[in-house]
């Protein structure tokens, strides 16, 4: 009986520390996510039928080494809050949360993140409904953002024009959404029939708000190139003329690396 009396305050000893470091966990966790960041970015991936499991892990690959980058990670580091949140939605007929919100603001923090990227199972769909995904992002993936951001931007990549017949028009939604203060860029994807058109029709019906710009992948295997490209331009919130030009020159620059991407940007 002596033996238990002794034994009993110590476990509650112990299992009260044990709630005292969780709560201290929780209420770290929980400032950290309050705290501001410089670009809340949603990446809005399509995954409809005509993006098999290779060009899918080409568009997953391409952002994981993207956000590995040391250009993308010194851009995220050397922002005003030296933070961005993330998350990315798989889109077709059915948009789907494939990564939730995380927030980067060093350099483990940014390789966890790709980490995850890799990891994801392939998501996938029939149609490419790109006004039922903004809508989607409106309702549900935008609001949810954890916490004050300088910028809200939205990365659209896709290999064709929307195909639905949504109940609200492509621009319509866009516009919807710049009106609250995001920002929306194109990334499509210049690969398969719609390739000589889709730049132009990603201008016209889903590029929307100041400063926003279209920078087009040559293929699904640029568009490793070209999401680095935009990440940058994206979190530093610099002029995309000037940021995707400068970005094209050093590429250029680089022995047996030409060029490549072309830039529509708005004032």
């Amino acid at each position: 009986a002596s033996r238990a009396r002794r034994v009993f305050p110590r476990m509650l000893r112990q299992a009260a520390m044990a709630c005292l470091l969780c709560l201290v966990s929780l209420t770290a966790t929980a400032r950290q996510s309050l705290e501001p960041v410089d670009t809340a970015l949603v990446i809005a991936v399509d995954v409809s039928n005509s993006v098999d499991e290779r060009r899918y892990r080409l568009q997953m690959n391409g952002i994981a080494k993207a956000l590995e980058d040391p250009g993308v990670i010194g851009t995220i580091l050397n922002g005003a809050q030296g933070a961005i949140l993330v998350s990315i939605v798989a889109w077709s007929d059915r948009p789907q949360i494939a990564l939730d919100w995380m927030r980067i603001s060093s350099i483990e923090e940014a390789f966890a993140v790709a980490a995850r990227v890799r990891a994801l199972p392939r998501f996938s769909g029939e149609f490419t409904c790109l006004a039922n995904m903004l809508r989607y992002l409106n309702d549900k993936v935008l609001p949810t953002v954890p916490a004050p951001s300088l910028r809200k931007v939205v990365d659209v990549s896709g290999d064709g024009k929307d195909n639905c017949n949504s109940r609200v028009a492509t621009p319509e939604i866009r516009d919807e959404i710049v009106s609250y203060g995001t920002v929306i860029n194109g990334l499509p994807i210049l690969e398969g029939s719609e390739a000589l058109t889709l730049e132009k029709w990603y201008q016209d019906n889903v590029q929307g708000g100041p400063g926003s710009f279209v920078l087009a992948a040559e293929s699904f295997e640029d568009f490793g190139r070209a999401i680095r490209q935009k990440f940058i331009v994206e979190i530093s919130g610099i002029d995309p003329a000037n940021g995707i030009h400068a970005l094209m020159t050093a590429r250029a620059s680089s022995p047996g690396r030409p060029a490549q991407g072309s830039l529509h940007h708005q004032n």
